[in-house]
C-alpha cells in the first residue's frame, strides 16, 4: 500500500474524529454560554459634569 492509499484509506476516520470533537465542543459552548443571562443593558449615563480643577 502506498502512502497516498493509507491516507485516503485514514480519512473517514479522521473526518469522523474532527465531526465528534466539533459536536462536543458545541455542545459544551451551548452549556457554558446558556448559563449567562440576558440582562437589561446597563443604563447609558447622559451628560457628565465637568469639575473645575483649580491648580494655582
Amino acid at each position: 500500500m502506498t502512502h497516498a492509499e493509507g491516507v485516503i484509506e485514514r480519512a473517514p476516520s479522521i473526518v469522523a474524529a474532527l465531526r465528534a470533537k466539533r459536536e462536543r465542543e458545541a455542545e459544551r459552548r451551548k452549556e457554558v454560554f446558556g448559563r449567562i443571562d440576558i440582562r437589561k443593558p446597563l443604563t447609558i449615563l447622559h451628560r457628565g459634569i465637568q469639575l473645575s480643577l483649580k491648580l494655582q
